[in-house]
Formats: C-alpha cells, structure tokens, sequence
C-alpha cells in the first residue's frame, strides 16, 4: 500500500483560504500520473471529496492506452471513505470515469447513504466501528492488489497509525504554512513508524524546487 502526500516544510497539506493550495508542480503532477497508473485503485476521505472535488484519474492518453493494452481498465477503480455519509451523488468522484466507485461505511450509516447515493457508486458495509481491515480484505477479494492512498490528514493518520503503509512518497514544497488552523498531513497519534522503528529513505529526487523523499516501511535504527 502506498501513501503519497504533497506538504510545506513545516507540514501542512492547505492552508486555511477558501481556494486549494497548490502545493506541487506540473512536473510532479505528471510523475503522481505515472505513479497512478501503476496502481488498481486510489482511495482518498470523504472530507477530501468535499473539500476538494477530485476526478482521481489518470489524465495521460498514453498510460490509459498503456493499461488497456495490459488488459487493465484505463481509470482506477475509486474508494473513499465515510463515517457520516456526508456524500453528494453530483462529485465529481461518482460522476467521472468508468471504473467503479466503492464507498466504504460504518454499519449504522451505509444502507441510508446506498439509498441516496442511488447507484452513483457502490456503498460496501465496513462494521461498526469502520475497520481498515475490512476495507482492505474487500478490496483484495475485488482483486486490487496496489492501492495509492492520497489522504487528507485524517485518512493519512489513520492508515499510518495502523501499520499498513509499505511505501510513503513525500513531496517537501519549498515554503511554509505556519497557521495551526490549517490541515497538517498527519494529525496526533501513536506511529510505529517510531524512533526505534525509523522507515527507510529509498529516493531522495529533485523536482525543480520540489523534493521527493521515498521511504519505505521497517528497518531499524541505524
């Protein structure tokens, strides 16, 4: 599973204006692209469906060809996750793509969201609570076999706190945020990515002001 973020220097994901910050470049957009079309599905929290709107497709001509032709579908299979079914049928979420959009919701919330939803994409029970572990046995029995994690803070906490990140791609944008109010990339919690069990940097690359920093999951200190 792999975790990718954009965030300043000191952070933060956003700042705290009405509009999105754009935090990344051209250059690195087109090298998320790539990265996507490497996975079978991309998952991001129903707070970034609302907040940001996102398509979450493969926007080159070439690599959708390219994944047709390994007999794959040209767009990701889609998955949010919700808690309060908080959920407009009109994002462009649903309303963009071929390829299936799974919702995944506590017991208590999934069947009056699947009512309204109405088709627009398909709500999966995740227990009560919702549980990560649920989610991931899904989409495994649906064949998805590399998901991309593209957040927002809380979805990042959630899954790195839990221990199921293989490989997390950060991307260090050359400024800071410095307003407590905005959102951070992850948010308090207990990380076993911990002193004593640091994660191992595998790419340091320069992307004009940009800089990625790949780390992998395990290792020691030291």
């Amino acid at each position: 599973m792999l975790l990718s973020c954009a965030m300043s220097v000191d952070g933060y994901i956003d700042d705290a204006a009405p509009e999105r910050l754009r935090l990344s470049s051209a250059a690195d957009f087109d090298r998320v692209d790539t990265v996507r079309a490497g996975c079978d599905a991309i998952l991001v929290g129903a707070g970034t469906v609302r907040a940001d709107d996102p398509r979450l497709l493969i926007r080159s001509p070439a690599r959708r060809e390219r994944r047709a032709a390994r007999g794959l579908p040209p767009d990701l299979t889609k998955v949010t996750l919700t808690w309060s079914g908080d959920l407009d049928p009109g994002a462009r979420f649903f309303t963009t793509g071929e390829s299936p959009k799974l919702v995944y919701a506590p017991s208590g919330t999934a069947a009056e969201l699947a009512g309204r939803l109405d088709g627009a994409g398909e709500v999966v029970d995740a227990g009560e609570p919702l549980e990560l572990a649920t989610v991931l046995a899904d989409l495994s029995a649906r064949g998805m076999r590399r998901l991309m994690v593209e957040g927002g803070g809380a979805v990042h906490t959630l899954f790195l706190t839990s221990g199921l990140v293989d490989e997390l791609q950060l991307v260090v944008a050359p400024f800071f945020i410095g307003d407590p109010s905005a959102p951070r990339f992850v948010r308090p919690g207990v990380f076993p990515q911990s002193p004593e069990r640091p994660m191992r940097l595998a790419e340091i690359t320069r992307i004009g002001d940009l800089a990625l920093l790949r780390y992998l999951a395990g290792g020691g200190r030291g």
